[in-house]
């Protein structure tokens, strides 16, 4: 017990079974001794964090016991723990379970998943690096999603916990994406991984940690369960990270092949639609089509583009190679024409 704990009035004591003056207080020494508030103590009585006091006559009087709770739990306060966490670590060490490796196994999930540190940033950084605007409610949508943290007494300077999450949007609006675009897909990419995390933790809990969960956890169970979370930690990360660079490489060369291959059908000098540079379609003819003379133009001078699954696409490419995808599919479907049209006349015929 700490010094202060065993600092006694003699005035507030009473003599335990081994003659020894045990300390007294009032709920007004009780804070002033552990630091917390009148209204504090209290609060933590009703929530069941603080055991009663017992009661004399008209008078409230609280132990050495209390002040050791109130001083574990300012501890673990300072350490991260929520009330609720706090409640049930306690209720642990009252049943005589100990408290190290419960305390590790939180330690373990409550602490950072990262090893990125955090940093700081004013608003006039902020300013600079958003191309110089001062845009209150950019700023007010970054501290809603945690990208920023206000600092106590800092008005003009922000908490940044993650400065490469920062760094992206930085990097995306000088692309061009404007900031509103960016908060919205933060939105929705944070939904995304959140349904990711979700079901990475009912995978661990079934097949991993089924063993601890719904009992008492002694403290070697504890133990091996922290140990347990420490070497599982990074895998759901380091998955992630490997199939998103996957799916990038992938769905990215789709995708540029895809614009690649439009820009090639198109004739020369025209825009990503089939209309020449000043307004006319390809062959010389106009969105209506009509020749630059007024006149209708032949079909055959007038050309358009024609939408097809991708998977013909990647037959033919297979088929034919890339470079000659745009002639084979213009030769199959003029042929399948020139086919019916010769069946037309047939029936004509007979």
């Amino acid at each position: 017990m700490p010094p202060s704990a065993r600092t006694q009035d003699p005035a507030r004591a009473s003599t335990s079974e081994s003659g020894h003056r045990a300390p007294e207080y009032r709920i007004e020494d009780l804070a002033h001794r552990s630091g917390a508030t009148v209204r504090t103590i209290r609060a933590y009585q009703d929530k069941g964090l603080l055991p009663k006091p017992e009661r004399r006559g008209r008078a409230n009087v609280y132990d050495d016991s209390h002040l050791a709770r109130l001083r574990q739990i300012a501890d673990l306060l300072e350490r991260g723990y929520t009330l609720a966490s706090i409640k049930e670590l306690l209720q642990a060490w009252d049943e005589g379970r100990g408290l190290g490796g419960v305390l590790g196994l939180v330690a373990e999930v409550d602490g950072p998943w990262t090893d990125e540190e955090s940093g700081r940033v004013s608003r006039a950084e902020l300013d600079e690096l958003f191309g110089g605007a001062h845009d209150a409610a950019a700023v007010s949508e970054a501290v809603a999603l945690g990208v920023l943290e206000p600092l106590p007494g800092r008005e003009d300077e922000f908490l940044v916990p993650s400065p490469q999450e920062l760094s992206v949007a930085v990097e995306l609006h000088r692309a061009g994406v404007p900031l509103p675009a960016i908060t919205e897909q933060l939105r929705e990419l944070r939904g995304q991984v959140e349904h990711i995390a979700a079901r990475f933790l009912d995978f661990t809990n079934e097949h991993v940690f089924v063993r601890y969960l719904g009992t008492h956890l002694s403290d070697g169970d504890a133990s091996e369960a922290a140990d347990l979370v420490r070497r599982l930690r990074p895998l759901a990360q380091q998955t992630v990270e490997a199939e998103l660079a996957r799916a990038m490489q992938k769905l990215a060369a789709r995708s540029l092949r895809d614009h690649l291959r439009s820009a090639a059908a198109a004739p020369s000098g025209t825009a990503p639609d089939g209309t020449a540079a000043d307004g006319t379609a390809p062959g010389g003819t106009a969105p209506d089509g009509t020749a630059p003379d007024g006149t209708a133009a032949g079909r055959a001078d007038r050309s358009e583009q024609v939408r097809l699954p991708v998977e013909t696409v990647e037959s033919v490419r297979e088929l034919v190679g890339e470079a000659h995808v745009p002639g084979f599919i213009a030769a199959a479907a003029e042929r399948e024409v020139r086919a019916r049209t010769m069946d037309r006349m047939t029936a004509r015929g007979g």
